[in-house]
């Protein structure tokens, strides 16, 4: 990546881009002209690792080909050693923003919410702001799972009012970020951020967003999934006991 000596952004922008393949260039073009609008200095941390010897996945040589065109894009094409929630901690340790933002690049979130939560951080003095999906167009058993997943959390992790675990793009301040001890290689990854956030007391901010179907990929998400959120709750649940604030 060519950047100017000493170029720091305001915000980084982590972009988890796994099997994304070519609709990867329109979500960031997408993302680019968000960015514009909202006026700071940015930089694009596209995460397109990929499974050793998938031959198949062209995202890695798409991300390679959209840093080596704009000195505004960094790509991360490291060989899978865990799913979503290692792509997202590895994108998020090679962030440099003063606020890391974090989202799926499959086309099921509006990029413009990234203008979104990132005025309502600044704006309002916050160190988390997300979004929950008040519209949801997946299938139905995912919005059925969500709500299960949810209430129990809610249920284990009282007094934090998040509404929706799971949703994205979240937005971080670096100081939360130095802060937390991120571990999960998988999909608990976003629960994990909360949990910390609550034990934090960070100040929280929520917007509604429409989530959409995704049209170009299956969905990585197993039918059971809910089921392993709820055990791997209940174990940071019982970890909390052993934690001083």
């Amino acid at each position: 990546m060519h950047r100017a000596q000493g170029f720091t952004p305001r915000i980084s922008v982590v972009i988890l881009c796994y099997k994304a393949g070519e609709t990867i260039p329109a979500f960031v073009s997408a993302v680019h002209a968000t960015m514009d609008r909202l006026g700071y200095d940015y930089e694009l941390v596209l995460v397109g690792n990929h499974h050793r010897g998938d031959t198949a996945d062209t995202t890695p040589a798409v991300v390679r080909r959209l840093a080596e065109a704009d000195p505004r894009i960094r790509a991360l094409t490291l060989e899978k050693r865990g799913m979503m929630g290692w792509d997202a901690r590895q994108g998020l340790a090679a962030t440099t923003g003063d606020v890391l933002v974090l989202i799926d690049g499959d086309n099921q979130m509006p990029p413009e919410d990234i203008e979104h939560v990132c005025r309502k951080l600044v704006a309002e003095d916050l160190e988390l702001v997300m979004t929950y999906r008040g519209c949801r167009k997946d299938s139905l058993t995912r919005r059925i799972n969500s709500l299960i997943y949810n209430r129990v959390f809610r249920v284990l992790f009282p007094g934090y009012p998040v509404r929706d675990v799971n949703s994205k793009p979240k937005a971080l301040t670096r100081d939360l970020y130095r802060r937390l001890r991120l571990t999960a290689d998988g999909w608990f990854l976003d629960a994990e951020i909360i949990i910390q956030a609550r034990r934090h007391k960070a100040r929280l901010g929520q917007i509604s967003t429409v989530f959409y179907r995704s049209m170009d990929r299956k969905s990585f998400v197993r039918p059971d999934a809910v089921w392993e959120f709820i055990k791997n709750l209940l174990a940071a649940r019982l970890r909390e006991f052993f934690i001083r604030p």
